[in-house]
């Protein structure tokens, strides 16, 4: 007897790979909502000028309305990209949801803000035009669209093999747009808090979609391949930065924020690299300022001395380098919050000493609360610091002198960052922050290791503080605290390292940038800076601990899953087993 075996009919189904229809009429329905938002800003919002940004103009997006423009285009080509378009696949390597949704969430929100802002401060809805409430309907349909499409987050791919060129070309391109951001967020009206704080959610949105796209991990290869062609990139790209500034108070910002990186890229060798909590690292910051200000031969030095600009630099960094010896020798026998506790201390006594020595409470050293003033204008073979100059037909003025002169000292503080974080010292102080004990019993001297690079990072500060005492011209105590709403402050370099990324080189200056320019622009939140710091801390410590810029090591550290920016990847080696919350 035989038994008939007959084969399952299968249902037929979509082309394996191709997109359901729905998902297809969503992601076109998301295009043609992006191209809407694009359209609405060229309509008039509201009717007054009073509105920073002037938007009464019909044809010509200004103010807002950019930012609205930029993200609708963005959301518009992202949908595309989503529909394969060709030409546009490599935008999202990693998939497109999750990207898209971040993108018309970012749209949305900056329209909204905008509309919110203009009854806000005109009194009322009746001061929108329709053109604001077309925008604010518009915007809101990506919104819906996106949450409903399905997920479609995969493994990064391998890229397409590109000429060398095109590669060299698409970082030379990347720079150039990371200095039209940067410049646009500089140039907002600091008078008006809406503009920067419309900028901080349109970059923040689009930030994280770019990561959830895969094409921040993708520029990452491309910069890892291209090493010495990305660092002429970045070079070229902070040298050229003054040259875009229509305004000297601009590039006064880019001169704060390149002392104040540096500094916190000194601490990031005590802090990052060997797991120092210092408390008190503004203080040699002050020893370096004021070092460099009693020899500058200011009418209100108390000694009557005048050292050349590089002579008072070398002294100003060996002075703190005596100081960090001197007070790291018997403190760096303690870990943890005791440390922290004595740098703290190191840094009030600092301040105080400082303040006391006036001629009558102590020697007359440096005036007391009155400071060293009159600090005289650098001069480098002839080159007057405080006179403007014409550079390729670009007229730079005190503040662009400075700037690059400060570019060239954060350029030699990196490579020593760099030289000593891979040097036989710098794999000793991982190993101490790590865990020191362990350490000790493999043959490194701890405390010789700790010693100096507390004293590496104390030279750093006093460097940096000696061409900041002579870029303010004035040296006071009270610019040297543990905490306050005017940096350079110990919680604020702190806040700087362990924002940006401890242990990296992008880290604390993308921290101290941050920091510095989001209280400056937002004035208003001078009075609250600790309280965003804490707010700022917190919400890091929950989403992403290891900082905006991690090194790998504590990427995988932070992340029991081993899951990397980009989804999917798992961050081990091949052959490498790895342990999931729930297997474990």
């Amino acid at each position: 007897m035989t038994t008939d075996k007959t084969q399952p009919t299968s249902v037929p189904t979509a082309e394996a790979g191709a997109p359901a229809p729905r998902t297809t009429l969503l992601r076109a329905l998301t295009a043609a909502g992006g191209a809407a938002a694009v359209v609405s800003t060229f309509l008039a919002w509201t009717w007054t000028a009073e509105f920073p940004g002037d938007l009464t103009v019909y044809g010509y997006p200004g103010g807002l309305q950019l930012l609205t423009l930029v993200l609708g285009i963005a959301t518009g080509v992202f949908a595309l990209a989503a529909l394969d378009l060709k030409g546009l696949r490599w935008l999202t390597p990693s998939g497109s949801t999750q990207a898209l949704r971040l993108l018309a969430l970012g749209t949305f929100a900056v329209t909204w803000f905008t509309v919110i802002a203009i009854a806000v401060d005109l009194d009322g809805l009746v001061n929108l035009e329709p053109g604001g409430w077309i925008a604010a309907v518009v915007t809101a349909a990506p919104v819906a669209t996106t949450f409903l499409l399905p997920d479609d987050s995969r493994p990064l791919r391998r890229p397409k093999e590109l000429p060398s060129w095109a590669e060299i070309l698409i970082i030379a391109a990347v720079f150039a747009i990371g200095l039209y951001v940067v410049n646009y967020g500089i140039q907002t009206d600091a008078d008006h808090p809406e503009p920067f704080l419309g900028y901080l959610i349109a970059v923040g949105f689009a930030a994280v979609a770019l990561v959830k796209a895969g094409l921040i991990s993708r520029i990452s290869e491309l910069t890892t391949s291209y090493r010495s062609v990305t660092l002429v990139a970045a070079l070229i790209t902070a040298i050229v930065f003054p040259f875009f500034q229509d305004k000297s108070s601009f590039t006064e910002l880019g001169v704060n924020i390149a002392i104040f990186a540096t500094v916190a890229l000194g601490l990031n060798i005590v802090v990052g690299l060997a797991g120092l909590l210092d408390l008190g690292y503004v203080a040699f910051l002050g020893v370096g300022a004021y070092t460099a200000a009693l020899v500058s031969g200011s009418t209100a030095s108390t000694i009557d001395v005048k050292f050349p600009f590089w002579a008072a630099v070398i002294t100003g960094g060996v002075v703190s380098l005596i100081f960090g010896v001197v007070i790291g020798a018997p403190t760096l026998r303690l870990r943890g919050d005791y440390l922290a506790i004595v740098t703290l201390g190191f840094g009030e006594i600092f301040r105080l000493a400082m303040l006391n020595l006036d001629g009558t409470s102590g020697p007359s050293v440096t005036n007391g609360p009155d400071g060293i003033p009159n600090i005289p204008p650098l001069e480098i073979f002839g080159f007057n610091f405080n006179d403007d100059h014409s550079v390729g037909g670009v007229t730079l003025d005190s503040n662009g002198n400075y700037y690059l002169l400060m570019l060239l000292v954060t350029v030699v503080v990196v490579l020593i960052f760099s030289r000593a974080g891979n040097s036989r010292i710098g794999r000793a102080w991982v190993a101490i922050r790590e865990d020191e004990t362990a350490a000790t019993a493999m043959g490194i001297n701890g405390f010789r290791v700790k010693l100096i690079a507390f004293a590496l990072g104390a030279t750093l500060a006093g460097v940096a503080g000696a061409v900041w005492a002579h870029f303010q011209s004035t040296v006071v105590p009270e610019q040297y605290v543990f905490a306050g709403p005017v940096p350079p402050n110990s919680t604020f370099l702190v806040a700087a390292v362990i924002l940006g990324g401890m242990g990296t080189i992008g880290g604390p200056l993308l921290g101290a940038t941050l920091l510095y320019l989001i209280p400056k622009k937002l004035e208003f939140l001078q009075d609250y800076q600790l309280l965003a710091f804490g707010i700022a801390l917190i919400l890091l410590m929950r989403f992403r601990p290891e900082g905006i810029v991690p090194n790998r090591r504590q990427q995988l550290e932070y992340h029991e899953t081993g899951q990397l920016d980009v989804p999917g990847a798992t961050g081990l080696k091949d052959g490498a087993v790895g342990v999931t919350k729930a297997e474990a």
